[in-house]
């Protein structure tokens, strides 16, 4: 008889051999929701399953009801065995290597009876690959470079797309009964915008239940390493992850030094050296003395320095900027400093859902105000709102205030034109509650092309925000060209403020020049740059990015009530 997190696994097995096989993609992510529904699980499954109760499960129909009945019963899946039989051997180990596609898996698996990546690398490497009909040298190597890029671990992955992974398996080490406390470490922790694996600290006078518990999580593909206090893993999808187990004492030192990046752990250690402490895992130790630090705070007590959150734990700089910051300042901003959301997209642009939906989902979330900021004419492949359609918009968002209670702002994202000027006429740009001015085409004009660009946008005579200042998309389009220093001289000069948009595959501008910014006393927002109701969840990306940047909550427009934020960015003088 298998557990629920047996089922899970075999599940997901399931659903990633018929994804690999090229089976409709709705399928194979029914199984994926199916192990979701049960690791989320707290009635018993066997008496589910008896009173034949699994389909008021959220996501499980009649079909997998039955296959997860034949796995508790049984040990086994037909289904699954059929699965495993019908593809080669390490079919699932093979498709996390770059460019093994499932044509490429059954040529090798038939002409060299290749079965793993070990065997696929040795192949590679004696030349036998380029051999095979419909290889050759060129994909030889190239398929070496990805077997290069799967044991070193050299891909990084979205933060959004780590922490769906991450969040479940956290709550996962929680659910042990042997942990006393579990927190995510490393770049996650840090909100960088792209990780390459997870980290997790587990308090615990237990530490091989907990091992073990972290090892059955549904989604492990590989335990490639185990210790009586350390596990590390290969997930389903490639994504790594480690486990580190200390005593509840030591807690906090661990997790302290499971977050922080090399570079910041070496010059905090080098100063603690020059304090006559030495800083290890298990914290500080003065001699052979061991210092008491029940927290994180503790031990930057200790050295004599403010607590430093693990956003700007990156580098040396960050803790000279720590060591030299004025007692008077006030904190890092945080999610719940937020009142209004900015930047929000409805159907009368490219977003998915209507103004009244919108405006009752930033109630919901406890917001109390909400800019409607779709695209301007020039943005026509989003659907980009004439001057017709926008004097319908705005009738539409005085009828829907009379049915919400959170405030609504009339605004655009108006293009930034190749001159430099605004999309709309300044005569409804005035008329506007808030202006957020983007890049959006032509983008690859040179650097000082783009400088003369966006400094005459940022002195138009309207008050404007910067949206997605460099244009980028993570992993997929680099920044475009500009002199990024000469444009926030001029920001700082104008009337004007500074974007941080939230959504995860932008997160632009970027911490360090946040960082610039802020030393010319720029304003700035945090946005979610929302396309649908969900998409107004991205205001934890912002904030995370907003953190790494420094921002603190007096320099955010938007952590301001309705009345001040309206004011503070009102497009006429």
């Amino acid at each position: 008889m298998l557990d629920k997190l047996d089922i899970a696994r075999a599940l997901r097995e399931m659903g990633m051999l018929l994804q690999i096989k090229g089976e409709n993609p709705y399928r194979a992510r029914a199984y994926e929701t199916g192990a979701e529904a049960l690791e989320e699980l707290t009635d018993d499954l066997g008496e589910l399953i008896n009173a034949r109760r699994l389909t008021e499960l959220k996501g499980i129909g009649a079909a997998l009801a039955a296959q997860i009945a034949e796995l508790y019963k049984t040990g086994r899946s037909e289904q699954l065995e059929k699965l495993r039989a019908e593809l080669p051997r390490g079919v699932l180990e093979l498709s996390q290597v770059p460019g093994m596609t499932l044509k490429r898996i059954k040529a090798l698996h038939e002409a060299l009876g290749i079965g793993s990546v070990a065997e696929l690398k040795q192949a590679c490497l004696t030349g036998k690959v380029r051999g095979v009909k419909g290889f050759g040298a060129k994909i030889e190597s190239s398929l070496l470079e990805g077997i290069h890029r799967h044991e070193t671990h050299d891909e990084r992955v979205l933060l959004v797309d780590a922490l769906e992974l991450a969040e479940p398996l956290v709550g996962h080490v929680r659910g042990c009964a042997a942990t006393e406390q579990a927190d995510l470490a490393g770049g996650i922790r840090r909100w960088e915008e792209t990780v390459a694996d997870i980290d997790v600290v587990a308090a615990t006078d237990d530490a091989a239940s907990v091992v073990d518990w972290f090892a059955r999580f549904p989604r492990v593909a590989e335990v490639e390493e185990r210790g009586d206090a350390r596990c590390k893993v290969r997930f389903s999808g490639g994504l790594r992850g480690e486990l580190v187990c200390v005593p509840p004492r030591y807690y906090a030192a661990a997790l302290h030094h499971r977050t922080g990046a090399p570079a910041y752990l070496s010059a905090l250690g080098a100063l603690a050296r020059e304090l006559g402490f030495t800083l290890d895992e298990r914290g500080l130790l003065r001699g052979n003395k061991r210092l008491s630090a029940k927290t994180e705070e503790d031990l930057y007590r200790h050295l004599g320095l403010p607590y430093i959150a693990p956003e700007l734990r990156e580098g040396a700089e960050d803790l000279v900027a720590a060591a030299t910051r004025d007692s008077g300042e006030d904190e890092l901003i945080e999610e719940g400093d937020i009142q209004g959301m900015v930047h929000c997209h409805t159907v009368y642009s490219d977003g998915k859902n209507t103004i009244e939906e919108m405006a009752l989902e930033a109630e919901a979330m406890g917001m109390k105000y909400l800019t409607i900021t779709d695209h301007s004419p020039a943005a026509h492949y989003a659907g980009g709102v004439g001057l017709d359609r926008l004097k319908q918009q705005w009738d539409e968002i005085a009828r829907v205030q009379e049915r919400v209670s959170v405030k609504l702002l009339r605004g655009t994202e108006s293009d930034i034109l190749e001159s430099g000027k605004l999309d709309y006429p300044d005569a409804i740009l005035e008329q506007l509650d808030v202006i957020i001015a983007s890049i959006h085409s032509r983008m690859k004009m040179d650097a000082d092309q783009m400088t003369r660009r966006l400094v005459s946008a940022m002195k138009q005579p309207v008050f404007k925000i910067w949206g997605h200042a460099l244009g980028r998309l993570i992993q997929r389009r680099e920044p475009f060209a500009c002199h990024v220093e000469e444009v926030l001289d001029a920001v700082a000069e104008s009337r004007a403020a500074v974007e941080v948009n939230g959504d995860p595959y932008r997160l632009d501008m970027e911490p360090r020049w946040i960082k610039e910014a802020r030393k010319r006393g720029i304003r700035f927002v945090i946005s979610t740059d929302a396309h649908s109701t969900n998409a107004l969840y991205n205001l934890r990306f912002g904030v995370g990015t907003a953190r790494r940047g420094g921002l603190h909550r007096g320099e955010v427009l938007n952590a301001l009530g309705p009345a001040a934020f309206k004011k503070a960015v009102r497009p006429a003088a």
